[in-house]
Order: structure tokens, then C-alpha cells, then sequence
């Protein structure tokens, strides 16, 4: 029997939420659609693995053993292909590397002429990853290597240096009241809507809201977004403001956006990142050596 591992990715869902609403949410599915899954897995396996009730979604007792066996095929499968995608990238001689927004920034390019410098013959290849995933590939091996901004979730599975620290800045719609200011205070942007990171990226969009620095108030949404442009856009036209590192004022910058530095937030850290496994891969470390050679020192930066 053949199961494609999104069913088993689905039903695990569904089993650690207990609720097909949240499940669907947290997979970007509609509730049909999901539910059409679910079924289609029970009556390839002809089992019934959920109770439906009002409440939610019971496990029956199959389920409950599917659900504790379901983790380590899924992981299993995963390494497998991040093996496979690694060999396959060895032989191209191309180093995947993942990143978010404007990676590096000014320091990438002198990253990468150091890299082939120390690896003639070796190709980077650029991947800009979704804010959907701020593990910019890494956690299901679409990359070699990440550039990211800390903090975000699964970290602390990952092995990452910390290469430089800038601070955060708002961006703001230009007919904003405050967009006139030289500075301003983060308590001043408290009850405005801001533009967020979808919901299940966790810490990454709790930094980037600064619920930590808000002294218990929760944040106002006024739209989500998981792509650099629809993130502008989102601004532009008004629906909210955004925390964004300083660097986005040079990368960024766009009519009808204006960026001003706040005060009473902490900076953002840029890392470079890499999985356990490829602690011994020799071109991954000549790539992470050539990012800490380019980048100043994290202390040499302004806070």
C-alpha cells in the first residue's frame, strides 16, 4: 500500500491540533479540503482513526498508534531526501543557499566572490525563501545553508553563528502622522495595525511584532503577509505599519514607504545557519568561514 506522506503530514496536523478549524489554518488548507484528506487516508488504510464530535477531533485508538508511529517515518522520509538533494547538489558543484529578504545585506556579494574564490569551480545559488518559513529551506533540506534573522522557530535544532546585529526601524505609509519624525518612541506605535508574518511562524512573527517590548498589550493586525512585496503593498496602501530592519530603508525603499528608527526595541541579529549533518560537510564550512571573514563582528555593530 502507497501513502503519500501529505496525507500522513495532514493527519498528524489534525492529531496534535484536535481540531480540523486549526489544522486547516495552520496548513494554509481549506476545511473541506482537508477533511477530504483525512477520509481519503482512513479508507486507504480502512481504519477510523478520529472520533468527530462538536468539540473536535478524538483520536480512536488507531489513530492514537498511526500518531505515534507517523513522526518517525515522516522524519525518516526527510533525511532521506536531504540526503539525496545534497549528494545531488555535491555533483553539480552548486551550494544552495537559502535566505530571507535581503540576506546578508551589502555583505553577501563579498561573501559569495570569497566562496568562489575558495572553491573554484563551485556555483551559489541563491534561494529566497517565504516568511512562511524564516528556516529559509533548511528545515526540509531545500538548501545547504541559510542566511536568517534571528529569532525564529527550530532554532535551537540548528547549528547558527551570529554574524552581525543592526537595529530595527518602522516602516510606515508616508501620509502616516508619525512619518514626518525624526525618531520614534515604540510605545507611540502601540495601537496601530501592523502588517504581519502568518500566524504559525510563532517566534519569528512575535519578534517582528515586539510582543516581548509592548508590556502585556496585545498587537493590532491589520493585514498578514509571507512575501517582500505583498509585505509593501500591504504598507503602501495604508493597511498598517512595520517593524523592519534598518537595512530595508536601503533594500526596500519604495513611493509611499517611508522608514524611521525607533527607539525602545531591540536590534536584529543576521546568522548564518546549517543542519547538524552538515557540521562535516567541507564546502557548507568554507561557505560559514567565508561568512564570518566578510561580515563585521556582531559587538562592531550599532545597537
Amino acid at each position: 500500500m502507497d501513502v503519500d506522506t501529505r496525507l500522513l503530514r495532514y493527519f498528524l496536523a489534525v492529531a496534535q491540533e484536535g481540531a480540523l478549524t486549526r489544522a486547516a489554518e495552520r496548513l494554509h488548507v481549506s476545511q473541506p479540503a482537508l477533511t477530504k484528506q483525512i477520509r481519503q487516508l482512513e479508507n486507504l488504510l480502512g481504519v477510523r482513526l478520529f472520533v468527530r464530535s462538536r468539540t473536535g477531533m478524538a483520536l480512536t485508538e488507531a489513530g492514537r498508534t498511526l500518531a505515534d508511529r507517523a513522526p518517525a517515518l515522516l522524519a525518516a522520509w526527510e533525511q532521506a531526501l536531504r540526503e539525496t538533494r545534497e549528494t545531488a547538489s555535491r555533483a553539480a558543484r552548486v551550494l544552495r543557499v537559502g535566505f530571507l529578504a535581503s540576506a546578508a545585506n551589502e555583505a553577501t556579494q563579498r561573501i559569495i566572490a570569497a566562496f568562489s574564490l575558495r572553491r573554484p569551480g563551485w556555483r551559489v545559488d541563491m534561494r529566497q525563501a517565504a516568511w512562511t518559513d524564516p528556516t529559509a529551506g533548511l528545515a526540509d533540506g531545500e538548501v545547504d545553508v541559510a542566511l536568517v534573522r534571528l529569532p525564529f522557530p527550530g532554532q535551537d535544532a540548528l547549528r547558527v553563528r551570529v554574524l552581525f546585529t543592526e537595529p530595527r526601524w518602522v516602516a510606515l505609509p508616508e501620509g502616516h502622522p508619525l512619518a514626518t519624525r525624526d525618531q520614534i518612541r515604540f510605545d507611540e506605535l502601540w495601537d496601530e495595525p501592523f502588517v504581519a508574518a502568518p500566524a504559525e511562524t510563532g517566534a519569528w512573527r512575535d519578534y517582528w511584532l515586539a510582543t516581548g517590548e509592548r508590556r502585556g498589550r496585545a498587537p493590532r493586525i491589520g493585514a498578514v503577509t509571507d512575501q517582500p512585496d505583498d509585505w509593501l503593498n500591504a504598507i503602501a496602501n495604508g493597511y498598517g505599519v512595520a517593524l523592519a530592519p534598518e537595512s530595508a530603508a536601503r533594500f526596500y525603499a519604495r513611493p509611499g514607504i517611508v522608514y524611521r528608527p525607533v527607539t525602545g526595541v531591540s536590534p536584529s541579529q543576521v546568522a548564518v545557519a546549517w543542519t547538524p549533518s552538515a557540521q562535516n560537510n567541507p564546502v557548507v564550512q568554507d561557505f560559514v568561514h567565508c561568512c564570518l571573514e566578510n561580515t563585521p563582528p556582531p559587538h562592531d555593530q550599532p545597537a
